[in-house]
């Protein structure tokens, strides 16, 4: 019990806040902190919604086959492959951030970032393939440092701002001081978002397994309102502190600055004697607890999609251990490339990879929403007693996350900086169709064409 209580803590901490928020906060400015509140509400309307089919239907098991049923194969095959795409994405920018801490706390060159993420991706992936048993473990330590971090780093904040540390005086200046409070515009705040889904991917898992539980109407409730006060306190509240200790448009802040990160800023401009240090050893744990998380999570994903027959039976192969290698081998193999690609653009990727991996979670929070919306009517018709717990508002508050996806996508499409981020997404939305288009095709030949090759074959 200790283990999924600290873990569904810390799990929600990584290097989407330590590392990622710079880039949000450098675009948005101090209106940063609301986007990660608009961010984090929508990661809760989906998590609501998951939870009412999750209690309808749990043995279902999957929110790729609540699009399934809802929408048609062709949503269950995009949702599960869209999902183990973004985690695979995660990796690469977990291995991405990881060099940028280590390459920061050791003064090293730019030129051995490429080199760092390859270590790590190689220690993390040793570790999945040869130590599942010990992986709770380690992550219950991992978690309870972030929690211990990001806890003390609101308490000295606050007391900073407060003016109660010494040397410091009540001001607020910097959330207005430098170009205003959105110096950008309201539009850029809310492509933030795209950035900021990232970083509270995951959180949706919970809902699922909480419907499983002896209580599941209870659980889902709790579940639901544990991701709501964690995304206001190790979120919003912190990112509120760092644009009022750092003023946004600081250099610091900036994607290229990043080798420290928006906390050890803070904490420099706070001058806690050694702060800076640690916070970049708890940053540097936060990341290797996520890539770990992550690859466990796409490795099991790819299993998953197939056993429902969407991949090539290989990935349901498992050692001696119960480990499925092939799995995890292919879902690194994009974390390797990325490596590649961090050796040419060191300063560009980690940014890339970010917004990109945020696009497609948009794309795939979106068919769930409308998931709920069509499952929603069609259980109230046929067994509405199943309904033992309710999207709120239903079905204002599901059309209103849907707009709210809509207006996100279209601000991502028109800001000249994230157009081409969600261009690749359109573009692997259409390569994940595309695959479905075909594997459907030959399927329903070789479907045609079994019985009459049956005699001949005897």
């Amino acid at each position: 019990m200790r283990h999924m209580t600290m873990i569904s803590l810390g799990g929600v901490i990584g290097a989407g806040l330590f590392v990622g928020s710079g880039a949000v906060i450098s675009t948005v400015g101090p209106a940063s902190f609301i986007s990660y509140a608009i961010a984090g509400l929508i990661i809760v309307m989906v998590m609501r919604m998951l939870g009412e089919m999750a209690v309808a239907s749990p043995q279902i098991g999957s929110f790729a086959e609540y699009a399934r049923i809802s929408l048609g194969d062709w949503a269950g095959f995009a949702v599960g492959w869209l999902y183990w795409y973004f985690w695979v994405i995660v990796l690469a920018v977990e291995a991405q951030a990881g060099a940028l801490i280590i390459q920061g706390l050791f003064d090293l060159s730019s030129q051995y970032q490429w080199l760092i993420s390859l270590v790590l991706m190689l220690l993390l992936t040793g570790t999945n393939l040869f130590s599942v048993g010990s992986y709770g473990e380690f992550e219950f330590w991992f978690a309870s440092i972030k929690v211990a971090a990001i806890i003390g780093f609101i308490a000295l904040g606050a007391l900073y701002v407060l003016g109660l540390w010494p040397g410091a005086s009540l001001d607020f200046s910097n959330l207005t001081a430098h170009g205003g409070f959105l110096p950008h515009g309201a539009l850029v705040m809310f492509a933030g978002v795209t950035t900021l889904i990232f970083s509270f991917v995951g959180a949706e898992i919970v809902t699922l397994a909480a419907a499983e539980s002896r209580e599941p109407e209870r659980s889902v409730a709790r579940a639901t309102n544990s991701v709501i006060w964690r995304v206001m306190l190790f979120y919003v509240l912190s990112i509120f502190l760092i644009v009022t200790i750092v003023p946004w448009n600081d250099p610091a802040l900036e994607p290229r600055g990043q080798t420290r990160g928006p906390f050890v800023a803070a904490l420099e401009q706070i001058n806690f004697p050694g702060a800076a240090t640690i916070m970049s050893v708890v940053v540097l744990v936060a990341v290797l607890s996520c890539l770990n998380s992550g690859l466990y999570t796409c490795s099991r994903m790819l299993n998953a999609i197939a056993r429902r027959g969407d991949a090539p039976k290989a990935f349901l192969r498992v050692n001696g251990r119960g480990v499925p290698v092939w799995s995890i081998l292919i879902s690194t193999a994009v974390g390797y490339l990325s490596v590649i690609a961090a050796f040419y653009a060191p300063n560009a990727v980690f940014t890339f990879l970010l917004n990109t991996s945020g696009a497609v979670a948009l794309f795939v929070y979106l068919l769930i929403a409308i998931s709920e919306l069509r499952l929603r009517r069609r259980i109230e018709r046929e067994n509405p007693e199943r309904l033992a717990i309710k999207m709120w508002l239903y079905p204002y508050l599901t059309w209103l996350t849907i707009g709210v996806f809509v207006v996100v996508i279209v601000a991502v499409g028109i800001n000249a900086d994230t157009r081409s981020q969600l261009l690749l997404t359109l573009l692997s939305i259409g390569v994940v169709l595309v695959a479905y288009a075909l594997t459907w095709y030959f399927g329903k030949r070789n479907r045609e064409a079994g019985p009459s090759r049956a005699p001949a074959d005897r």
